[in-house]
């Protein structure tokens, strides 16, 4: 193939085609892709190759080994360090994405301010001008000698510069906008985001330096750019949320020093992100009194129980086939307990749509919301309060039975905090909790049978 001739590459697996073609041969993936520059290969260059074992390494055992006590750093905010695992690992590279304007290069300003006060921090930025981050430095508030600021796109610029200044920490905004002059295609494709993520992770498995990357996403909401960036990395970081909301939360994909079921809530105001340590009051902040079709749930994420309220708004159809929207809760399970629901207590889905939601935009996919999610449909259909201060936990089967749930004791701890005096749970978890301490009332229930005896007229319920 001639050098500087057009063709198409695929954004997942590197494929090459002379044509473009809707179905990449290769992977079979959908409109992936994208139109290049032929480049003749070249062997890749000694100073981006990572040298950790120089050749001469001998076989350990692990007992041998020994871990270094400075091998994690907190970053300021212990929101970020629990979905890390504990903290900035050190010589581990992160890769952070998110939708354009959600808060990414907001966060890693404010973690590299407070990582400046014990650690040599160098942010590089390729997407802004020194005058439009000195602005936004002034409105966070941050600064800070320890703080270096450097405005470069091209690989061996950044490299030059980073030898110069030695830091024990470098955050690349964003690793889209860096280029290698060698290469002939533009910033942003295979071949350039391949080559500048290769040469920072040199340096920082070579050197030790810990390495953020920011990652822009594609139309379907990936992060944009080759599938292996992803395999290169340590950790994969997704910051979720609306950007029309002040909540934000950063979930785990992929994590080689902890557990990927961790999240990190945030909030943004008006001097940046601040930490939400505690989630679950800001979720039931402001809960309806004494109206049907809401039920509070606990989840798990990690090892963090956090509260949240399922709503159902079940109206009769207009249209000829009923309407199912889930915001939050999968559809797919929503369309199940439906199903259960109409065909075990004969209620009439069939003849209503029905539209749920989770407040916050907390989405749940742990099945022990099952239970609360049953109650909260239960009550929109048939116009009966579940109690304000009830919470459900419990997983729902097919033939209407409710099955036990992990982490109950967790669980039932932080429901207590926030003052529910009745808890839903499954029967064969009231077994572990007899020699409980708590104020709660715990009620074991074997099916969903059992859940309309907790539900209450609207005037009951407003009476008491």
């Amino acid at each position: 193939m001639k050098a500087g001739k057009t063709i198409y590459i695929c954004s997942e697996c590197e494929y090459q085609s002379a044509k473009w073609q809707g179905k990449c041969p290769s992977c079979g993936s959908w409109n992936t892709l994208e139109e290049g520059i032929s480049q003749p290969k070249t062997p890749v260059s000694p100073k981006h190759v990572n040298t950790l074992g120089s050749g001469r390494s001998r076989a350990a055992a692990f007992d041998e080994l020994d871990l270094p006590e400075y091998m994690r750093c907190n970053t300021g905010f212990d929101e970020f360090d629990r979905v890390l695992g504990g903290g900035l690992v050190h010589g581990s590279v992160i890769l952070l994405s998110g939708e354009p304007g959600i808060g990414k290069s907001t966060l890693l300003m404010q973690i590299s301010s407070a990582l400046a006060e014990t650690k040599r921090v160098l942010y590089i930025s390729g997407e802004e001008s020194r005058g439009q981050l000195k602005l936004r430095a002034r409105r966070l508030g941050i600064g800070g000698k320890n703080l270096l600021l450097l405005t470069e796109t091209n690989i061996d610029a950044i490299l030059s510069e980073y030898s110069r200044v030695a830091p024990d920490i470098m955050i690349v905004d964003s690793i889209q906008t860096v280029y290698n002059s060698g290469i002939a295609s533009a910033p942003g494709s295979i071949s350039q985001v391949r080559e500048g993520a290769t040469a920072f992770i040199s340096k920082a498995k070579n050197d030790g330096t810990s390495v953020i990357f920011v990652g822009h996403v594609n139309k379907e909401g990936g992060i944009s750019g080759p599938k292996v960036l992803e395999h290169m990395v340590d950790a994969v970081l997704y910051f979720e949320g609306e950007r029309r909301q002040s909540y934000r939360i950063i979930r785990a994909m992929k994590n080689r020093y902890g557990s990927t079921n961790e999240i990190g809530v945030f909030e943004m105001t008006d001097i940046g992100l601040s930490q939400v340590s505690n989630p679950s009051e800001m979720l039931l902040a402001d809960r309806p009194k004494n109206t049907s079709g809401n039920c509070a749930v606990c989840v798990m994420e990690g090892s963090r129980p956090i509260l949240s309220e399922i709503q159902a708004l079940v109206s009769k159809t207009v249209f000829p086939a009923p309407r199912r929207t889930a915001n939050g809760i999968d559809y797919n399970r929503m369309c199940l307990l439906i199903a259960v629901l109409e065909k075990r207590l004969g209620l009439r889905f069939s003849a209503n749509d029905v539209y749920m939601n989770v407040i916050g935009g907390i989405k749940m996919d742990e099945p022990a919301a099952d239970l609360a999610t049953a109650l909260a449909l239960v009550s929109g259909i048939t116009d009966r309060v579940v109690p304000d201060d009830l919470l459900a936990i419990g997983e729902i089967g097919l033939a209407g039975e409710c099955r036990a749930v992990s982490h109950i004791e967790h669980r039932i701890k932080e429901v207590e905090r926030l003052g529910f005096k009745k808890i839903l749970i499954p029967h064969r978890n009231i077994e572990k909790l007899k020699k409980r301490a708590g104020n709660a009332e715990l009620i074991g229930i074997k099916s969903i049978y059992e859940i309309l005896t907790v539900l209450k007229p609207v005037k009951e319920q407003a009476e008491e």
